[in-house]
């Protein structure tokens, strides 16, 4: 597939791809949020009554805010935390992601020509049927953009959580949420099996951001790492040698990481000498013969090549710091904890008066769902078991000084 043009006014400056055939994709990811590796399943009886729940808000809520307005609520970290706990799960749970992705899209099976929301991939092998349910809901329903655009978008996200943003999380779950208009939502999960956790993005095409230049507003995480990040706005050098690299002769790259091998034991930091000896030149061969033969203008393009992962980026990105003098960004694109403020001497106040709206807007939700007066009384107490953990971690974090 042909790559969409890049944003002329975007924060990377890249040009426009001559053969694009596909319109431009608008997007921003909206946040990250770190969770603890829980096992097991949801039971059957509370999946069906998260199912049921879910149905009645999502009625309710493309009612008052329209599916612009959900797809918004569903790319905020904070809300997404908030509908699963009125759901009924585990509020820090890397399961709640999986769970409320799975009732949302079976919720919506029945309801989304009706409501105009429509929910593609889930968990695992699910995750990679994403462009096929794509298309099987735009031959069922009128759209007004092209699928396979909305496919990129689907790839791109994916493709740049998972091998332009080296955390150290492996991608296992994506949902892409999109309505009748084209505009769309993501919401994926990485693992981490060294440090036990899970760490969860959003992403928004509402706003006008390209897919490899500062691509999130608000990341949230509890833990935090040296990262390679090849989407961070210092990495834009980077991006465009490794872009120019990649349209060279695969000889000539694979002789240069040999030869940076051959002298990482007596001269390079510590970083680059893991990172060279994880990488074997010949096997990435094929990969830069793909690149070679595509000529990919941008850093964007090159990523949207198949094949082109993290072990053959990693590659690239060595050979334009060491040899071109190109570093990329190696900044963790977490920047606040998630829902207790900031770290390491940089604040970011706990924003009390979005936290309030969101639950406001869950309390009327509620309200006015066709869900009994059971089910309503205690969706509202676990809302409100939920506001006075935010409340008791609120203060925690004044005392505590941050």
């Amino acid at each position: 597939m042909d790559v969409p043009r890049v944003l002329k006014n975007s924060c990377c400056g890249s040009k426009s791809h001559p053969k694009a055939k596909v319109r431009e994709v608008f997007l921003m990811r909206t946040g990250i949020a770190n969770l603890p590796l829980h096992g097991g399943k949801c039971p059957p009886w509370l999946f069906a009554r998260m199912v049921k729940m879910t149905r009645a808000l999502m009625e309710v809520m493309v009612a008052h805010a329209g599916s612009e307005g959900v797809l918004a609520r569903l790319a905020d970290p904070f809300w997404f935390q908030a509908l699963g706990c009125v759901l009924g799960f585990d509020w820090h749970s890397s399961g709640l992601t999986t769970t409320v992705c799975g009732a949302l899209k079976e919720a919506l099976r029945d309801r989304a020509g009706q409501l105009g929301l429509f929910v593609a991939g889930g968990k695992g092998k699910t995750s990679r049927q994403t462009p096929e349910e794509i298309q099987l809901f735009a031959e069922r329903h009128p759209l007004a953009r092209d699928p396979q655009e909305l496919v990129y978008a689907s790839r791109m996200a994916a493709k740049v959580d998972n091998s332009a943003v080296q955390d150290g999380y492996q991608i296992y779950h994506h949902t892409f949420v999109f309505n009748t208009s084209g505009q769309w939502a993501v919401i994926q999960q990485g693992m981490n099996e060294q440090n036990g956790w899970a760490r969860r993005y959003h992403w928004l095409s509402a706003t006008m951001r390209d897919f490899v230049c500062e691509p999130h507003q608000a990341v949230c995480c509890d833990y935090r790492g040296e990262t390679l990040n090849l989407v961070a706005l210092e990495s834009e050098r980077a991006r465009k040698v490794i872009a120019e690299l990649a349209c060279e002769k695969p000889e000539k790259l694979i002789k240069d990481l040999s030869l940076l091998q051959e002298k990482a034991v007596l001269s390079l930091p510590s970083r680059h000498q893991v990172a060279l000896s994880d990488i074997h030149p010949r096997n990435i061969e094929r990969v830069l013969l793909k690149s070679y033969a595509r000529q990919p203008e941008n850093f964007q393009a090159l990523l949207a090549v198949e094949g082109v992962g993290p072990k053959a980026l990693r590659a690239l990105s060595l050979l334009s710091e060491l040899v071109y003098g190109a570093a990329p960004s190696y900044r963790d694109p977490a920047r606040y904890s998630f829902a207790h403020g900031g770290k390491d001497g940089h604040p970011y106040p706990v924003d009390r008066r979005t936290y309030d709206q969101s639950i406001a807007f869950l309390h009327q939700a509620l309200a006015q769902s066709r869900l009994g007066r059971t089910e309503k009384m205690e969706a509202f107490q676990r809302l409100g078991r939920w506001e006075k953990k935010l409340s008791f971690q609120e203060k925690a974090d004044v005392q505590s000084g941050i």
